[in-house]
């Protein structure tokens, strides 16, 4: 208990004495995120019930904290809306411009004094987008070839092509990669793209339902809204005002999580290694890898038929050398016409001109070993800002995934019966979508 002591006098020298105060990632400052940790320690100290385990404790302790606490993600500034009569086009540069991956859509056809589930009819991202037009160019190049179902699901590798069928049609493969890029090459200056509205794609593949928290649901329902239930950004609605007071994300939660080292309970959960934990639980023969010589098109088809975020690029030795997100597909939809050769651009190519075009160290790939502690874990996905990290092992070859879900999922639980009606009118989503 001797780091929670030291935190408490911190923390009362910071209140009583206005001095700042150095965080555990070495920032001279006390932050609002180690305040919730104390709470999450007093509550945890509170409960006389040694028949508890570390993990109902901690539900309990998080069920107890109201998401009104979170700090903003914002600092004050008004959360980016977009409009659902606005065009793709116009979604992806309002993306970019306000450097987001995700927003909101706000009904323009709602009245006035509409209640947030009327005003708001979904969740638009770079990946939906991505999702939906990467469809669109498949469908124009199968209409372009005139195919079969079963013979466009091969030559565009919308199914795999093992063994013998796949060495018998590499030629047919490569014309089909050909047929797509072009496809989707062409889609940016399309009016597909530049007059297709937002709500038009609402419901398919990819589209978030707009899953709202209201100030009074606690942190534990928003953790495993983030874990069990996938969604990668949560809006936290001001029901009297009927608006949007703050959007948690996945990297707020990782940046929350950081900032809780010192403190008793973080530092006995998160001392633990991975194998303690039974992590990855994503192997590696689950994962989806692209070579860095082949075309950067085919990562983000891989990543639409696979339904993942993100995949890494490996070298021809199978070692991992970078790794493309389904969201920087937006280097692909904005960027300059030099860029646009999508046939011949390659993994390790569209890398190289995604950080030059933006000036940003990403693509980086962070990875990990079995034997680090899931403390070390969230420390590198806080200084990364990501929410997956790949396990290596002794010679760098990849071992696995873990991600935020995963690391959340070993940190609390879902009890019986908790969520209760909370889904109701926003659950089934339709057959297609990913939350």
């Amino acid at each position: 208990m001797q780091a929670r002591r030291e935190v408490r006098t911190k923390e009362e020298q910071w209140r009583g004495e206005e001095r700042v105060v150095e965080s555990p990632l070495g920032s001279a400052r006390w932050s609002p995120e180690a305040e919730i940790g104390m709470r999450v320690e007093d509550i945890w100290d509170s409960l006389d019930q040694p028949q508890l385990s570390d993990r109902d404790r901690l539900n309990s302790c998080f069920d107890a904290i109201p998401v009104a606490s979170f700090p903003h993600t914002f600092d004050g500034a008004q959360v980016v809306e977009i409009p659902s009569d606005a065009t793709l086009a116009e979604a992806v540069d309002i993306l970019s411009r306000h450097r987001i991956i995700t927003a909101p859509v706000r009904n323009v056809d709602a009245p006035d004094d509409a209640s947030w589930i009327d005003r708001y009819i979904g969740v638009v991202e770079f990946a939906g987008i991505a999702v939906w037009l990467l469809h669109q160019s498949e469908a124009a190049a199968a209409r372009a070839d005139d195919l079969g179902a079963d013979e466009l699901a091969a030559k565009l590798g919308t199914v795999a092509l093992e063994g013998a069928a796949a060495a018998r049609a590499p030629d047919q493969q490569q014309s089909a990669e050909g047929a797509v890029a072009e496809a989707f090459g062409a889609l940016p200056s399309s009016d597909l793209f530049n007059k297709t509205k937002v709500k038009d794609i609402s419901g398919s593949f990819r589209w978030a339902p707009f899953l709202a928290l209201q100030s009074s649901d606690t942190f534990l329902t928003m953790l495993l809204l983030l874990s069990k239930y996938r969604m990668k950004s949560l809006p936290v609605v001001d029901i009297g005002e009927g608006t949007i007071s703050n959007v948690i994300t996945q990297a707020a939660v990782v940046h929350m999580l950081a900032e809780c080292a010192g403190l008793h309970w973080f530092e006995d959960w998160g001392a633990k290694s991975l194998t303690e934990l039974g992590l990855p639980m994503i192997r590696p023969s689950r994962l989806v890898k692209v070579r860095h010589d082949e075309p950067a098109l085919k990562a983000f088809r891989l990543m639409r038929k696979r339904g993942v975020g993100g995949i890494p690029v490996v070298d021809h030795a199978g070692k991992p050398t970078g790794s493309i997100m389904i969201k920087d597909v937006k280097h692909l939809l904005a960027s300059s016409d030099a860029n646009r050769d999508y046939r011949t651009l390659t993994a390790q190519e569209f890398i190289a001109n995604a950080r030059q075009s933006s000036g940003e160290k990403q693509m980086n790939i962070v990875t990990c070993k079995k034997e680090e502690s899931i403390k070390e874990i969230i420390f590198k996905l806080d200084a990364e800002k990501r929410q997956r990290i790949y396990v290596v092992d002794e010679q760098g070859n990849l071992d696995g995934l873990i991600t935020l879900r995963d690391i959340i999922a070993k940190l609390v639980y879902e009890p019986p019966g908790y969520f209760g009606d909370f889904f109701n009118g926003v659950f089934p989503l339709p057959q297609n979508s990913r939350v």
